[in-house]
């Protein structure tokens, strides 16, 4: 049977969905079926770099899971590195695996160094990523946060300047740092790990490519080995037809998602 993943890119803009549907074809496993989706907001429709946007985004990113899951996807991506409301995604989600870009670089990164640097776009990131990762219980690996000063709209808009600056701060984390690998701790760094890491000599990750790969390989354990989400303890759902059916709580006629683009 073949694994289906959505791709839920946490912005009210398809500006890149094409070009993410682009870069999964690239990499993904024969057979594997991948929907990139844009959410409908017009409050947060280019970047997350605020955490007051990320709050404004957390229902939509709910209610676009549990469309996800109904329409039984096996995994879906919440495609932001600050993994907005992930936890709050994979309590309504059924038995779809959710991942998130932050924790599937770190385990990912876990494997190949013991000293990893974060290259993010603006300072004002690193105490909100800095919090997800001592969270998830890889505080040990960081080795610094090295900024760009670039935002997100701009990773993208000049690919020569941005190169350039992700070379200088990669070579720092490694010279200054002691990093061992880099995390490109935005999706919108997508399309430059194969350039650093030439450059560089040590494991890039590229956040979106790492949620993504995770998200099939659990897809393709849960299809071999049912390892689905557990639903008891912390991991309860809202009773499906006591409260989320009596109550109405998700319209299917009113999914907050838009511009699916498959790869």
């Amino acid at each position: 049977m073949a694994l289906r993943i959505r791709w839920i890119r946490a912005v009210g803009n398809d500006t890149y969905n094409a070009r993410f549907a682009q870069e999964f074809a690239e990499v993904k496993n024969p057979g594997t079926e991948v929907e990139v989706v844009s959410l409908r907001n017009a409050s947060v429709q280019h970047h997350v770099e605020y955490q007051s946007y990320e709050a404004l985004l957390g229902a939509d990113i709910v209610r676009a899971v549990r469309d996800t899951a109904q329409q039984g996807f096996d995994a879906v991506v919440v495609g932001c590195f600050y993994d907005p409301v992930l936890v709050e995604a994979r309590e309504i989600s059924g038995q779809t695996v959710v991942v998130a870009p932050c924790q599937a670089s770190f385990e990912v990164a876990s494997n190949l160094a013991q000293k990893v640097s974060v290259i993010v776009g603006r300072r004002k990131w690193v105490p909100r990523i800095e919090a997800r990762v001592r969270e998830y219980g890889h505080a040990h690996l960081i080795a610094s946060f090295r900024a760009l000063e670039l935002g997100v709209e701009d990773f993208q808009r000049d690919r020569d300047e941005t190169v350039r600056r992700m070379i200088a701060q990669g070579r720092r984390a490694i010279d200054e740092d002691g990093a061992e690998a880099l995390i490109l701790g935005c999706t919108l760094e997508f399309g430059f790990y194969r350039q650093l890491q030439d450059a560089l000599g040590v494991p890039v990750i590229d956040s979106a490519l790492a949620a993504f790969k995770r998200a099939e390989a659990l897809a393709d354990t849960k299809q071999r080995f049912d390892w689905k989400p557990s639903r008891v303890g912390g991991c309860e759902p809202p009773p499906e037809d006591r409260e989320l059916l009596a109550w109405n709580v998700f319209d299917p006629a009113d999914v907050p998602v838009v511009s699916p683009v498959h790869a």
